[in-house]
């Protein structure tokens, strides 16, 4: 049997040759696709840019996000209900703060009307009325000769001495920038000046020379046209000082009282609203808060109202009355000095009133007199309108009798001094009793406004500590009051809260 040679086919039929019968046909050697030489060098990837990050939101303020917050929460009713109580609580502890702030400050400013203010205004007055009553002291000495009576010495003594006390409190209570500080500074300057030349007047007096005369009427220039002029101007800054305390007491508290309406308001519709939700009429700790403001709202109001009204009735009968018996005595007093200075010049100043020469100071004591008037014009004639019991009319009726009385003596004293009877003019202006004097005149004018003060300061004392005394308790009393409503607000809040757990 021969076989093919290596490397050649096989014939059809034999076995292992294809289509041979009985053997499966053999399967020929996949075949790959022939690789183009640049198909097989390795190539880089293609490369892409990566995609933009969208950009982040803004952030949002805490404003924002609260706000966010709460609305959300309103739109559930326990959200509502913690609005709602907030609120409440807020507006009664603006309510209870705004009371105390404001009743606070008037509360002060009553206390200093009573305490401070008025006492000042009474420290200047009596200023101007001692170193007016040193005058008047200083010229009756001078007319009684060489050796002045005790009695007037002594006046003069206790005036300075007063006028000098008073001032030192003055000092002390005034601002180093204010008017008044100004005016006891001038006053203390010219207090020993003055003094000194009332010293040479009466030396001068002594010995009888004419020259004691030229110094009285210096002094007494000095003090009317330089220091009562100054004692004036505190007087007035103390009275602008005590209308300014009045004004800060009086107004009503109208931004608390507002608030409390505003409270009020604001609880009831939050019980109303539970009623309507819950069927249920009281809901205890609103109706605690609503009791608590009411209690509030109706002390301030009746409260400052008691005050308001006790102030004005201070200010009325006491300050006003006050007022003018000062200006009354005053004048009584300057009155008295200009009488006592007509004798003491003798016609040595003059003054011309239309076509007639006339005595300086004559002149100035009819002014002084006219002003003081009588019970229908004039300063007594105010103070007699302004007295509103009897024992406030009387002395001034007293003293409206006095003044026509005096009128009448001065009147005899000037027929006898222009008569050429000096020694009986004198002793109608400072003799004794049985020369029936000017000076007694003057004596029960100045004893029935000393009088009339006296009853009038009790007055405004009275008056004055009943509107103080209408606001004790009131700032401490609204705040208390208020922290319970809040209290009370947010116990009653929490109390329909808890039905959602």
């Amino acid at each position: 049997m021969t076989h093919p040679p290596n490397g050649s086919a096989a014939p059809p039929g034999a076995p292992g040759a294809p289509g041979a019968p009985g053997q499966a046909p053999a399967r020929s050697a996949p075949t790959m696709p022939a690789v183009p030489p640049q198909a097989a060098t390795p190539t880089a990837a293609p490369t892409t840019a990566p995609a933009a990050e969208p950009p982040s939101p803004p952030r949002r303020t805490a404003w924002a996000e609260g706000t966010d917050r709460l609305r959300a929460a309103a739109t559930t009713e326990p959200g509502r209900l913690r609005i709602i109580g907030a609120v409440l609580a807020l507006l009664v502890v603006a309510f209870g703060a705004v009371t105390t702030w404001q009743m606070s400050d008037r509360s002060a400013a009553a206390d200093d009307v009573l305490h401070r203010s008025q006492p000042l205004s009474a420290d200047a007055a009596a200023i101007y009325r001692s170193l007016a009553d040193a005058n008047t002291a200083a010229s009756s000495g001078f007319l009684a000769g060489g050796q002045e009576p005790a009695s007037v010495r002594q006046r003069y003594e206790r005036d300075i001495r007063t006028a000098s006390e008073k001032l030192a409190t003055a000092a002390s209570s005034a601002g180093p920038d204010s008017s008044s500080a100004a005016a006891v500074a001038e006053l203390n300057k010219l207090l020993p000046q003055y003094t000194g030349l009332i010293e040479r007047a009466r030396a001068g007096n002594r010995q009888g020379l004419p020259l004691g005369g030229a110094y009285l009427r210096y002094a007494n220039d000095k003090m009317q046209e330089q220091m009562l002029p100054a004692a004036e101007k505190l007087y007035q800054a103390e009275n602008d000082r005590l209308g300014s305390d009045y004004g800060d007491a009086k107004p009503y508290p109208w931004a608390a009282i507002g608030l409390g309406v505003v409270a009020i308001a604001g609880l009831v519709w939050a019980q109303r609203r539970n009623y309507r939700r819950t069927n249920r009429v009281f809901n205890h700790g609103l109706l605690a808060a609503t009791a608590a403001s009411g209690v509030v709202l109706l002390w301030l109001v009746a409260g400052h109202s008691i005050a308001r009204a006790d102030l004005t009735d201070s200010y009325d009968h006491g300050v006003k009355s006050l007022n003018v018996l000062q200006d009354a005595r005053i004048n009584s007093l300057k009155a008295r000095g200009n009488e006592n200075l007509t004798l003491v010049s003798r016609g040595a100043e003059t003054v011309k009133v239309g076509e007639d020469v006339k005595d300086k100071f004559d002149v100035a004591f009819k002014a002084q007199m006219k002003a003081l008037g009588d019970t229908d014009s004039g300063l007594l004639g105010d103070a007699a309108g302004l007295a509103d019991d009897s024992k406030g009319e009387q002395p001034v009726t007293k003293a409206v009798a006095s003044v026509k009385e005096w009128k009448k003596r001065h009147q005899e004293a000037r027929v006898a001094d222009d008569g050429g009877d000096y020694q009986q003019a004198l002793d109608r202006v400072i003799g004794s009793k049985k020369d029936v004097p000017t000076g007694e005149c003057f004596d029960n004018v100045d004893t029935a406004l000393e009088q009339a003060l006296t009853h009038e300061q009790a007055e405004f004392k009275q008056a004055a500590s009943d509107g103080r005394g209408a606001m004790t308790g009131l700032p401490v009393g609204a705040a208390v009051l208020a922290v319970l409503a809040a209290a009370g607000a947010v116990l009653g809040i929490g109390r329909r809260l808890s039905e959602y757990r």
